[in-house]
């Protein structure tokens, strides 16, 4: 029988240079798009030589499959945590506000993410059938022993996790028209967060 193949680590000057990779990569499909970025702009944006950056990415197709499942990645890790051992409340609470804490800090990344959805999600297709499906699925599971136990009201699982997205990822999809109607304080967030808390968690405390 064969060894199994272990993948080799990346070394500290590896990690960091993707992460400046993909750091750069946001900046640039977000100001043109796929289409309009090129790899020479991702490479002047994070100081590497565009043959260093083709060692780590062969092809531009590549570094934006890479930030898109990078951006999930990151706005999953909140719901990844959601703790069936936890308060009901309180865990639904806390991820509320994780999330559109990420939008507030990272609305790039969530309007990049946006317009690949809205072309058809042709370059993660499979990451959303797969680990995406999966993981909600089984916190889609959690919140419905949740509510069976009588500890949340009744709703269907999959749909208040697709409305928890949908208003706080509105804040950056949406950022030009938030600040249009009321402004860009930082005020603003702060009482995004407040309001859909609110809202969520008084719909979904149970009425005694």
């Amino acid at each position: 029988m064969g060894e199994a193949k272990t993948i080799p680590r990346k070394t500290r000057i590896q990690a960091q240079n993707e992460e400046l990779i993909l750091k750069a990569a946001l900046e640039v499909f977000s100001a043109y798009g796929f289409r309009g970025a090129t790899v020479d702009q991702i490479a002047t944006g994070c100081g590497l030589s565009k043959p260093n950056l083709l060692y780590y990415f062969r092809r531009k197709e590549d570094i934006y499959v890479a930030v898109l499942e990078h951006t999930l990645h990151d706005w999953l890790e909140p719901l990844r945590s959601l703790d069936p051992a936890g308060v009901p409340i309180a865990e639904i609470t806390r991820y509320i506000r994780t999330k559109i804490r990420l939008s507030r800090d990272n609305p790039k990344a969530s309007r990049l993410f946006a317009n690949e959805i809205l072309h058809g999600a042709t370059a993660i297709g499979g990451y959303l059938k797969g680990p995406l499906k999966e993981l909600v699925d089984e916190k889609a599971a959690i919140i419905q022993g949740w509510i069976t136990e009588g500890k949340l009201n009744a709703v269907d699982p999959h749909h208040l996790i697709f409305a928890i997205w949908a208003t706080t990822q509105h804040y950056a999809d949406f950022e030009p028209q938030v600040q249009a109607v009321v402004g860009g304080a930082p005020e603003v967030m702060a009482k995004a967060e407040d309001t859909l808390t609110k809202l969520f968690v008084e719909g979904l405390r149970p009425r005694s």
